[in-house]
């Protein structure tokens, strides 16, 4: 039976509420030999005055219902795990709120669920990682609440830049070599890895540059993603190519 499952594919659901992210999460697909897919399903999100990165807005991203309805629509797949991919729409509102969340999905498609912001102090605790640097893309009183969050979890952020986007498509637009030079400037010479939120974001064109150039392991929203829906899966699929997180150097 357990050679059976691990001749499976791995069907990893992912409810976004935005745009950017597939070519990374295309990526990891085909380097896990195809030994994981992923299906997509898109939310609604909240928006005030143009900006989906306002923290107003981002409480309306946040609404269970909203991301339950998306989740739904992947009823026809026969999942092995879900995940809310959304950053700073399972931040917003603290820990116990993610939580409740990611609790919330699972009872409405009996699947096992979690967060992008449930998955980033998740593989930091498997990494033995507690001092961080973040680059952030979102404006600085948002960047501040992915801070709290992560101290709720005991993790302290050494420092922290923010690139202002209010909006996850400016983050989609963000060119490789700007995320490298901006991540490099970010990281605070005590700090044990770089953590970089919003799965709008790519970064595995450039995650294993980062981690040659600062020499950390560099946790990005997409690459936590993917690690802990294994792991919760109970199907980790060591990959190449992605970084350290992705290449089996952590164990949930």
């Amino acid at each position: 039976m357990q050679s059976d499952r691990a001749s499976q594919k791995l069907r990893i659901g992912l409810v976004f509420p935005g745009g950017g992210c597939e070519g990374d999460y295309y990526r990891f697909e085909a380097a896990s030999g195809e030994a994981a897919r992923v299906y997509f399903s898109r939310a609604r999100h909240g928006v005030v005055d143009g900006a989906d990165h306002h923290p107003d807005a981002l409480r309306q991203t946040a609404r269970v219902e909203w991301i339950g309805e998306a989740a739904r629509r992947l009823s026809a797949v026969p999942l092995d795990v879900l995940v809310w991919a959304c950053t700073s729409g399972s931040f917003i509102n603290g820990r116990r709120f993610a939580e409740e969340q990611a609790a919330a999905l699972a009872r409405t498609t009996g699947v096992a669920a979690t967060s992008t912001s449930l998955a980033f102090p998740a593989a930091a605790a498997a990494l033995g990682v507690r001092r961080v640097s973040v680059l952030a893309t979102y404006p600085e009183e948002t960047a501040a609440i992915f801070l709290a969050f992560l101290s709720e979890f005991g993790i302290e952020a050494l420092n922290m830049k923010s690139l202002g986007f209010d909006s996850g498509w400016n983050s989609s637009e963000f060119a490789t070599e700007a995320l490298v030079e901006a991540a490099a400037g970010a990281m605070a010479p005590d700090a044990e890895a770089l953590l970089i939120p919003d799965t709008a974001l790519p970064t595995f064109a450039a995650i294993e540059a980062l981690e040659a150039r600062l020499q950390r392991p560099v946790l990005s929203a997409n690459a936590v993603s993917l690690w802990h829906a294994m792991q919760i899966a109970d199907r980790p699929i060591p990959v190449s190519g992605l970084g350290r997180l992705l290449a089996g150097q952590a164990r949930g």
